[in-house]
């Protein structure tokens, strides 16, 4: 008798998650034009786990808890950067993306279990504490992170303005953990900054890609040709985590000629599959304004240098590739993150969403970035002694493979691969745009056609 309810609940588990599976637009093959059927032994199996939890567990679970739990661990077990997102993670999405949110000021991901800190937001709590790239987070307060999901790790570091979390992080070369107290802050994420480093000389940095960001470019760029004639003009996409495609094509647009091939996608379905141009249909959204009417004339031809790190990501890896391939601007610094993946945001009807990769990004020559990065013209440490090992995307576990050169995606894995490093236990400290910026200052020398200082390694 319990076998034969088992089956029929079995039965009725399978067709309920079928259903969801086709309400959510779910298709077991690429062509979404030709359904195959689903694998409905394997949703037995589901089913009979539902029951088995359902019956057994010590204590009751509501059906809504397990089904989202089973939604998310389908996201998060295919690569680090799919997930499901609930109403308060896709809110702070969506605000995120305005350059305006609550929390610490850090970029991170999962590794073994554990947050892995993929880069400090500059001006934050976390980057004034001096939390550093490649930190794992293995306590919240006194909770341990173990166990958790990102989405609720995340949540746990957001919060109301003003009020304190204590992070207890391991860091290589430290033999205890580090124990820092923060203080939550409305981060406020100042995309673009400039100033002139000497006559002739200029300085413009993206932190990050909002919605705003190419528009913010045109009007640094015109305020920077206000303050003296410029004959050179180095473009910092270091520590630049990414965001929004768009901005990234607007940003290369403003340096390369009109309809120039930015970034190509390509995945399994006809709409993952574009090519995004210098064009106001690929960079403008939701105005008329054409801001790159304005912009001042050495834009397309001033002399550039594009600065990269490890924590370069994203939207600065499309940026620095277009410039990079169509010879507008040299690549100067070590090699980027390799986040070349496309994810997209598909919402559901309760207010919750589900981010999706679908596709990998090209740069213009059809170079992969994905699990590679882009590879600087001129490599250059972060100080004349060499770099701090850097996670980056290869490092992370379930990391979608480059499809196009995937020996290098081997090698890059492994830790032998990595530019010559200090040792881990002198992590590398300076100021972006500060006295002691090796990088920037080769930059400078780079353009002016004086001798580069790379470091003691080469």
């Amino acid at each position: 008798m319990r076998s034969s309810k088992l089956k029929q609940f079995g039965l009725v588990m399978t067709g309920m998650v079928a259903g969801v599976m086709i309400s959510l637009n779910f298709s077991a093959n690429a062509d979404r034009s030709a359904q195959v059927p689903l694998p409905v032994e394997e949703l037995r199996a589901y089913a009979d786990v539902f029951n088995a939890i359902k019956q057994g567990y010590v204590e009751p679970v509501e059906d809504k808890k397990l089904i989202t739990d089973s939604i998310s661990g389908m996201l998060s077990g295919l690569d680090p950067h799919s997930a499901y997102l609930d109403a308060e993670a896709f809110k702070d999405l969506q605000v995120g993306t305005q350059g305006e949110f609550g929390g610490l000021g850090i970029e991170v991901g999962m590794e073994d279990g554990f947050v892995k800190v993929i880069s400090p937001i500059e001006d934050t709590p976390a980057f004034r504490a001096g939390v550093l790239a490649g930190d794992l987070i293995v306590k919240l307060d006194e909770t341990p992170v173990k166990g958790m999901s990102l989405n609720d790790a995340v949540k746990r570091m957001r919060g109301k303005p003003r009020t304190d979390i204590t992070l207890t992080i391991m860091r290589k070369g430290e033999a205890r953990p580090i124990v820092i107290k923060l203080t939550r802050e409305v981060i406020k994420v100042q995309s673009v900054k400039s100033k002139v480093i000497e006559p002739g000389y200029a300085y413009l940095r993206i932190a990050q890609f909002q919605e705003n960001t190419a528009a913010a470019v045109v009007e640094h760029l015109n305020k920077l040709v206000a303050q003296g004639p410029v004959r050179g003009l180095v473009l910092d996409l270091r520590n630049d985590p990414g965001g929004l495609l768009h901005g990234a094509v607007g940003v290369s647009a403003a340096f390369l000629p009109a309809d120039t091939l930015v970034v190509s996608t390509d995945g399994r379905t006809e709409d993952a599959k574009r090519e995004y141009r210098a064009s106001p249909a690929d960079y403008l959204r939701g105005t008329r304004d054409d801001f790159l009417r304005r912009l001042p004339d050495i834009a397309k031809d001033v002399p550039m240098v594009v600065l990269v790190n490890a924590g370069s990501a994203s939207a600065s890896e499309i940026v620095a590739g277009a410039l990079q391939d169509h010879k507008r601007a040299k690549v100067l610094g070590t090699q980027t993150f390799g986040k070349g993946s496309v994810q997209t945001i598909l919402p559901l009807n309760n207010n919750t969403a589900i981010k999706l990769t679908t596709a990998r990004y090209y740069t213009p020559s059809g170079r992969s970035i994905q699990a590679k990065g882009i590879e600087p013209d001129v490599v250059v440490e972060e100080t004349a002694n060499g770099s701090s090992r850097r996670v980056r995307e290869a490092d992370l576990v379930r990391h979608l493979g480059n499809d196009k050169e995937a020996a290098n995606e081997a090698a890059a894995a492994k830790p032998e691969a990595a530019a010559p490093a200090v040792e881990e236990d002198e992590p590398v400290r300076f100021e972006l745009a500060g006295e002691n910026d090796h990088q920037l200052q080769q930059a400078i020398r780079l353009l002016k056609g004086e001798q580069i200082v790379q470091n003691q390694a080469h």
